[in-house]
C-alpha cells in the first residue's frame, strides 16, 4: 500500500499568474525520492469556504496533504485561523517559536518585535508544530481521521528547509514505504511519435512494476522509467536489463542516461576528454547555443566565444563571409554557413565551429528560402561539413531545434576523431 499525498498551494499570487508555483515541483519530488506518490496538486484562492471545501474534499482519499501559503504575519494570510475552523481548534501562543521569532526579529533586523510579529508564534493547541530555524513562520502537522494535514510556509527557501530537515525525516520514520527507482534515457533527433514506434515491442513487453513515460521538447525525448516495488535489489536489476535491451534498439540517438546529462553536457565531457575547443557562429539561432554551451559549469574550459551575425554586414565583416559568396548563394545557405564556422574557428583559434544561418520567421527575409530552412555548419581540425534542415514552424521551435542539431553534429564530429 502506498502513501498518497496531495499537495496544494494557496495565493490569489498564483492564481492570477503574478507569481509562479515552484513549490509543488519541488515538494513532489522530494516525496517521490521516498516512495510517496503524489496523487494530485491544486492551487486555491485565499479564501476561507474555499480552504475548507478542499480540506474536505481531499478527507480520506489521499493519506497526506502538504500546504503552501497563508502563514504570514498579515491579514490576506488566513491557514491558520482557517486550520483552526477545520480542526474545531484554538490558537494559543508557542513560546519556542515566539523567542525564535524575537530573537531574528531584534538581532537580524534590528528593530522590536510588533505584535505582527508575535502573531506568528500563534498555532493550533492540537498541532504538532515543525520548528522553522530560517523563517518566523512554523510549520504544522495535524491528523484528522486518515488524513495528515501539513501546513508550511510559501517563502520557498524556508519551505524547502522544512522539507527537507523535518518533513521527509519525520515520513521516512514513521511511514513504511515502498521502493521508486526512476531511470531517464535522453534521446536526440528523432520525434516522439518515431521513437514510439522503434520501441513499440519492447514497451509492449515491460513488467507491470515499470512504467514508461515519454518526455519530449524540441529535437529531443526523454524516456523515463519507473519501477516501484518492495524489493529495491530486484528493481535495479529489471530497470538495468531493461535498459540495456533498449539501447539495443535506439543506441543510435541515445546521448546519455542521467536527468542531467542533456546534449550540452555531453558535448562538453566529449572537448574536455579530448582536449579541444569550441566557438560559435550563430545568425538564425541568435545565441541560443551559446546559451546552452555555457549553462554547463566548467565551459570555459573548452568554449572560447561566439559571434552572433546577425546582420550580413557582420558576417562579411567579423567572420570574413565573401560577399561573392553572399551574392551567389544568399545569406542562409550551406556556403555561407561553411565560411562562417571556418570564420569563427579562425577568430578563436578554437579546434571546432558550429555555425547557424536560416530562415526562423515569421518572414523570408532576404532570401528565397522557405521559412524553418536552417543550414548548420561543423568547422573541424580535418575540415568542414555541412547540412540543410527543414524545422517547420514557429519562430520558437525552429530555433530551439537548429540549437539541438548543431550540438548533435558536433558530437558526431568529435566521436568520429576519437
Amino acid at each position: 500500500m502506498y502513501l498518497k499525498a496531495a499537495i496544494v498551494t494557496i495565493g490569489d499570487e498564483i492564481l492570477i499568474g503574478q507569481i509562479v508555483d515552484t513549490n509543488s515541483g519541488f515538494i513532489a519530488k522530494a516525496l517521490d525520492k521516498i516512495g510517496v506518490q503524489t496523487h494530485e496538486m491544486l492551487s486555491i484562492s485565499d479564501d476561507k469556504q474555499h480552504i475548507l471545501s478542499t480540506f474536505s474534499k481531499l478527507q480520506n482519499k489521499v493519506d497526506l496533504v502538504l500546504i503552501t501559503g497563508g502563514l504570514g504575519p498579515t491579514k490576506d494570510d488566513i491557514t491558520k485561523k482557517t486550520f483552526c475552523e477545520y480542526f474545531d481548534d484554538t490558537l494559543i501562543e508557542n513560546r519556542e517559536v515566539l523567542a525564535h521569532v524575537t530573537h531574528l526579529i531584534e538581532n537580524f533586523f534590528k528593530r522590536p518585535i510588533n505584535q505582527m510579529n508575535r502573531d506568528q508564534a500563534l498555532v493550533p493547541s492540537k498541532c504538532q508544530v515543525l520548528f522553522n530555524k530560517v523563517g518566523t513562520a512554523p510549520g504544522m502537522w495535524m491528523q484528522k481521521e486518515n488524513t495528515i494535514y501539513v501546513s508550511l510556509p510559501g517563502v520557498p527557501y524556508e519551505m524547502k528547509y522544512l522539507v527537507e530537515e523535518v518533513i521527509v525525516p519525520k515520513l521516512v520514520t514513521e511511514y513504511k514505504r515502498p521502493y521508486i527507482l526512476h531511470k531517464t534515457i535522453l534521446t536526440y533527433g528523432q520525434g516522439e511519435s518515431l521513437v514510439a514506434e522503434r520501441i513499440e515491442a519492447w514497451e509492449n513487453n515491460l513488467p507491470s512494476f515499470i512504467k514508461l513515460a515519454y518526455l519530449p521538447a524540441p529535437g529531443r525525448v526523454r524516456l523515463r522509467l519507473t519501477a516501484r516495488g518492495e524489493n529495491a535489489q530486484i528493481l535495479e536489476d529489471e530497470i538495468a536489463c531493461q535498459v540495456q535491451a533498449l539501447s539495443q534498439i535506439i543506441g543510435d540517438i541515445i546521448v546519455g542516461y542521467d536527468e542531467n546529462e542533456t546534449l550540452e553536457v555531453v558535448v562538453g565531457k566529449l572537448l574536455n576528454k579530448t582536449n579541444k575547443t569550441l566557438a560559435l557562429a550563430e545568425s538564425c539561432t541568435g545565441g541560443k547555443i551559446s546559451e546552452l554551451v555555457t549553462s554547463v559549469a566548467g565551459s570555459s574550459s573548452y568554449f572560447k566565444g561566439s559571434v552572433v551575425s546577425y546582420a550580413t554586414e557582420t558576417k562579411i565583416k567579423i567572420l570574413g563571409v565573401l560577399p561573392e559568396i553572399i551574392e551567389t548563394h544568399s545569406v542562409v545557405s550551406a556556403a555561407v554557413a561553411e565560411q562562417m564556422a571556418l570564420g569563427a574557428q579562425k577568430l578563436f583559434q578554437t579546434d571546432y565551429a558550429i555555425a547557424t544561418t536560416g530562415n526562423a520567421g515569421p518572414t523570408a527575409g532576404e532570401t528565397n528560402e522557405k521559412v524553418g530552412t536552417v543550414y548548420i555548419a561543423i568547422a573541424t581540425p580535418n575540415g568542414c561539413i555541412s547540412e540543410k534542415f527543414e524545422l517547420g514552424e514557429p519562430r520558437e521551435k525552429v530555433i530551439n531545434r537548429a540549437s539541438n542539431k548543431g550540438l548533435e553534429m558536433l558530437q558526431k564530429e568529435i566521436l568520429k576523431n576519437i
